[in-house]
């Protein structure tokens, strides 16, 4: 189930909702997933780490995203055998992902459950897509504009979602690592239980089922 601190914090609420890729080639940096705790098993780390190299290296190739950020348990080193992985993906178009499927067909990341989006419908600044693999793996992708990052100052509802657990993947413009200085939380997840793939600095389905 989705985490409580990243669930409701809030893509249209609060506002717009280190490390990162190189260019399109870069890999995410080989680093075994470690299953711990015991309940998280190695089968379920290496489809979160296909799901993260997937989202990234479908964001490098794409100039409108400014960053991708790992929230949540999995960000944090405290995921369990039933939790999801919770992305946030920063664009400087969130509204071209608000009906027309693109995400679900270019990432693939298996059967879409929910679609919501919030703010004017002349933009749809703020996009959830909830997708579920054929394992039971659920996947939240939320789409928001860059300056869902901004820091002068940092909005709450950002703030909140940061210091639950972030791990910036993609962060072209250093966006997200300014970001995490800002919140008082290092750019690098060190320490973890179930620690992820660390990114690396430098440049760069189904149908909807519900909507507010």
């Amino acid at each position: 189930m989705a985490d409580e601190e990243v669930r409701g914090t809030g893509w249209g609420r609060g506002g717009a909702g280190g490390g990162g890729r190189g260019e399109a080639g870069d890999r995410v940096a080989d680093e075994e997933v470690r299953a711990e705790p015991a309940e998280v098993s190695a089968e379920r780390c290496d489809e979160v780490r296909a799901v993260i190299e997937r989202v990234t290296g479908w964001a490098a190739g794409r100039e409108d995203v400014g960053g991708v950020l790992l929230v949540g348990s999995w960000a944090r080193g405290a995921a369990r055998a039933d939790s999801d992985v919770d992305l946030v993906v920063l664009t400087t178009e969130p509204g071209r992902y608000a009906h027309d499927g693109v995400l679900a067909r270019e990432l693939a990341l298996g059967e879409v459950i929910r679609n919501r989006a919030w703010g004017p419908v002349i933009e749809w600044r703020h996009i959830e897509w909830r997708h579920i693999t054929a394992s039971g793996l659920e996947i939240e992708v939320g789409i928001g504009p860059v300056d869902w990052a901004r820091t002068d100052p940092v909005d709450g509802g950002t703030r909140r979602v940061v210091t639950g657990g972030a791990q910036p993947l993609h962060d072209p413009r250093g966006l997200l690592g300014a970001l995490i200085e800002a919140c008082g939380r290092s750019a690098q997840v060190s320490s973890v239980p179930a620690s992820l793939p660390k990114s690396r600095s430098g440049s760069g389905g189904g149908s909807a089922t519900s909507r507010p």
